[in-house]
């Protein structure tokens, strides 16, 4: 890596003042590399001074916190974001800049690579140094394929990793950080603004961060039937969520998918039933610590992941398994 660049720099997200679950990944996933680049890990934040925040990414790992306090970066603004980032990066001059594979990370990483003409690897569920250089891995082919990525020339190496592909790092409460307060640079006007959020509704776990998560695909057939997969999902303490094919369905809303193009879940306890298992969706959900398949196809892809499976008709499995549940938790 060049010379003039060292130690590795994440970019955190904060939701309503709080730092949010993919920042803590990325500080695990930092602190391994700069402490093989034998550098520093910064953490830039943006939209508050020094803080709870500031003081909860050096218990995190941070050696440095970089803050640009500017309101006009309380909220995800692409302009102004890609301002911040990349005038952060000419002044610190990281070897590896990390971000979220989140909503923010896939529309802000690109524009910064471009800014600071950077090379970008995203998706990446993990990424190491090897001989001093860095490596990323990222599925490809719908995650059919694992292929390793390499940087070239000099200057930073920007990624953007996975949401669960990592353990989150470690909190040390006593930790302390260097916090470096940092100019909002001058730029161009902005062409868009936010003009209000609307948060949508949701009652009881949602699939981001529920131990268990109780998935249906189109074998079940109708809408009315995820109403026998909320009933299981009430009772074990999880939320409900979905394959691709049942929200193009409207059987569930967007926010409960899970795969390739929605939601990435890692919970103590997966339960897909009609899902066929398709790569698309298996992205999302092979962290599962243990995934049950109820499925009437015996050849389904969704057996291949399984750490159990039920071969049969979920119409008759899921009340059998949901009444002995009940049983064993009363």
């Amino acid at each position: 890596m060049g010379t003039d660049h060292t130690g590795v720099l994440i970019v955190a997200e904060v939701s309503e003042g709080r730092l949010t679950s993919i920042t803590a990944e990325l500080l695990a996933v930092g602190r391994t590399l700069a402490d093989d680049l034998g550098g520093p890990l910064g953490a830039l934040v943006m939209g508050g001074g020094p803080g709870e925040v500031t003081s909860e990414l050096a218990a995190l790992g941070a050696d440095c916190v970089y803050t640009i306090g500017d309101p006009t970066l309380a909220e995800y603004r692409p302009e102004a974001y890609t301002d911040a980032v990349a005038a952060t990066i000419a002044a610190t001059r990281p070897s590896v800049v990390l971000l979220g594979h989140t909503l923010i990370g896939r529309d802000l990483a690109p524009r910064v690579a471009f800014r600071v003409d950077a090379g970008l690897a995203t998706d990446c569920i993990a990424l190491a140094v090897d001989g001093g250089a860095l490596r990323g891995t990222k599925p490809v082919y719908g995650g059919k394929i694992l292929a390793t990525v390499a940087w070239e020339g000099e200057g930073a190496r920007l990624a953007t990793l996975r949401p669960k592909a990592a353990e989150p790092a470690s909190r040390q409460p006593d930790r302390q950080a260097t916090i470096v307060a940092l100019e909002m640079p001058a730029g161009k006007p902005e062409r868009a603004r936010i003009l209000s959020r609307r948060r949508a509704a949701a009652e009881g776990p949602v699939i981001d961060n529920a131990p268990v998560v109780v998935s249906g695909g189109r074998g079940l057939g109708t809408k009315e039937n995820f109403d026998r997969l909320q009933e299981l999902a009430a009772l074990l303490g999880g939320a409900v969520g979905g394959s691709r094919a049942a929200t193009d369905a409207g059987w569930i809303t967007s926010a409960q998918q899970v795969g390739l193009t929605g939601k990435v879940v890692k919970p103590r306890l997966y339960i897909a039933v009609g899902i066929s298992g398709a790569m698309q969706h298996m992205a999302g959900c092979q962290g599962a610590r243990t995934l049950v398949a109820i499925n009437t196809d015996p050849k389904a892809p969704i057996f291949q992941y399984a750490h159990y499976g039920v071969v049969g008709d979920w119409a008759k499995v899921l009340p059998a398994f949901t009444a002995k549940c009940r049983e064993l938790l009363t």
